[in-house]
């Protein structure tokens, strides 16, 4: 066992660090959904899809 973590090592940190960053991803989403904010990363004023919005029903 030891010896596929150490000849896998490289893989197993990539793995890790992608699974983090995905995370945080994810974490980020589901604060900024709480919050209010939306996620395509402009204002409502402006926008094409305003009428869509969530927060701007009709």
């Amino acid at each position: 066992m030891i010896e596929f973590i150490l000849n896998n090592l490289g893989t197993i940190i990539v793995f890790a660090v992608v699974v983090l960053i995905v995370t945080l991803i994810i974490v980020k989403i589901t604060k900024d959904k709480r919050a209010g904010r939306t996620t395509c990363g402009c204002g409502c004023e402006g926008c094409e899809n305003y009428k869509y919005c969530r927060k701007n029903p009709k």
